[in-house]
């Protein structure tokens, strides 16, 4: 039977794990696009959406892929595309757009009920570290020292599921890979991260869906209240074996 491992460290994802980026982000460009309308009123901008912005964010980001580039440049170069296809291209105005979007997208946050009891009730026992391939920098989110390491792709070149920024996490929090316990909502990104080096995996799956992938997590959870569960198990000895079934 397999060894259960004892945890020195909890790293985090950020959105959709710690905060409903989905929302935050829809409301940021609501009121950038409100602002934009303002600005160039008529039929220049009487087509696009909240969902066309997005298209035109995601074609940008892919023109970027690969390259060591900051996500707020990107949302700027898109807000500029966004103008050019609105026929009213003005980099002013799309830096003026970017800003209001920026501020909105972080000052607008609302963590997760959970969030905040779960940090509280691990950090006086365990590093707790933020692992994200967003621009999600703690501090802007509502949550500064709490976390005692923060790897962002976009500051270290590596996104997730790399082994390369869980490399890094390690070494930041003085701890071997296999006493890293990592949580995030995304199989692709976090769950077969963790796995590929070793850490343990919890897939935050906040709701319910189906694993139909052929990446299987360690732990399966639907909220934070469920972590310490886990977490106790991890308290045993090392020499102790795993119970068959968990």
């Amino acid at each position: 039977m397999n060894q259960r491992k004892q945890i020195k460290a909890i790293a985090f994802d950020g959105d959709m794990t710690l905060w409903d980026f989905e929302k935050v982000m829809r409301h940021a460009l609501a009121l950038s696009l409100a602002e934009l309308r303002r600005r160039i009123p008529g039929r220049s901008a009487s087509d696009l959406t909240i969902d066309k912005l997005i298209a035109i964010r995601d074609t940008v980001a892919a023109e970027f892929k690969g390259k060591r580039v900051q996500l707020e440049d990107i949302r700027l170069h898109a807000f500029k595309r966004t103008l050019e296809y609105a026929g009213c291209p003005d980099d002013a105005l799309a830096a003026d757009l970017n800003a209001l979007y920026l501020k909105h997208r972080f000052e607008d946050i609302e963590l997760y009920p959970d969030v905040l009891p779960c940090l509280d009730d691990f950090r006086a026992d365990y590093t707790l570290g933020f692992i994200s391939n967003g621009n999600g920098y703690p501090e802007r989110c509502g949550l500064p020292d709490r976390f005692s390491f923060v790897m962002l792709s976009q500051d270290v070149g590596i996104e997730k599921p790399a082994a390369g920024i869980f490399l890094a996490a390690c070494q930041q929090a003085g701890c071997a890979l296999c006493e890293l316990m990592h949580v995030g909502d995304s199989l692709a990104s976090d769950v077969a991260g963790a796995n590929r080096v070793g850490a343990i995996s919890v897939w935050l799956n906040r709701n319910g869906v189906s694993n139909t992938s052929n990446i299987a997590p360690n732990y399966a959870i639907r909220s934070l209240t469920e972590l310490d569960r886990i977490v106790s198990k991890h308290r045993e000895s090392p020499d102790k074996p795993e119970a068959s079934g968990d």
